[in-house]
C-alpha cells in the first residue's frame, strides 16, 4: 500500500474515531459543550443587536444537528478520498463513500443506545447521511471540475504543439 493512501485511510480512521468520542460522551457532557456553543453564538448576535429575540432552545438543537451534518460532511470528503486513492472513481466512489458513511452514521446511533442519557435516532442517520452526501458531491464536483480543466490545458498545449 503506497504512503498517500495509507494516510487518506488513517485520516478515515482517526475521523471516525473522533466521531465515536463525541458520540461516547454521556448526554449531560455532550449537551454541556453544545450550550456552550449556543452560548457564544447568542453572545456574538448580542454584539450586533441587544434587542434580537432569540428561542435559545432552537437554538441549542440548531447548534446540536449542525454539529451532526457537518461533522459527516468531513467524513464524507475523506472517505471518498481514500477510496479515489485506493482506485475506486467517480460516481462508483461516490456510492460507495456514501455507503460507508451511512453504514457508520448506523453503527454511530446504535452506539449511543449504550450511552448513559443519549439514543439513537433515526433523524441523526439521515442527518449525518446528508451531511456526508453534500461532502462527497463537492468532492466528486471538485475533482470533475479539475479534470475537465486539465483537459482543457492539455488540449490547448496540443494545440499550440500543433501550430
Amino acid at each position: 500500500m503506497n504512503t498517500s493512501k495509507a494516510l487518506s485511510w488513517a485520516a478515515v480512521i482517526l475521523w471516525m474515531a473522533v466521531i465515536f468520542g463525541f458520540s461516547h460522551q454521556p448526554a449531560t457532557v455532550s449537551s454541556g459543550m453544545s450550550s456552550g456553543i449556543t452560548e457564544t453564538i447568542l453572545q456574538a448576535i448580542s454584539q450586533f443587536s441587544s434587542e434580537a429575540s432569540i428561542d435559545t432552545d432552537a437554538l441549542h438543537t440548531f447548534v446540536r444537528k449542525n454539529a451532526h451534518f457537518f461533522v459527516y460532511l468531513i467524513l464524507g470528503v475523506l472517505v471518498f478520498h481514500a477510496l479515489r486513492k485506493s482506485g475506486i472513481k467517480g460516481y462508483r466512489g461516490g456510492l460507495a463513500a456514501l455507503a460507508i458513511c451511512a453504514l457508520y452514521a448506523m453503527s454511530d446511533e446504535f452506539h449511543q443506545l449504550f450511552i448513559p442519557g443519549r439514543s439513537g435516532e433515526l433523524r441523526d442517520v439521515l442527518i449525518d447521511s446528508t451531511g456526508a452526501f453534500v461532502g462527497i458531491g463537492v468532492a466528486l464536483g471538485l475533482t470533475e471540475w479539475r479534470k475537465a480543466k486539465n483537459w482543457a490545458g492539455t488540449k490547448s498545449r496540443t494545440q499550440e504543439a500543433g501550430r
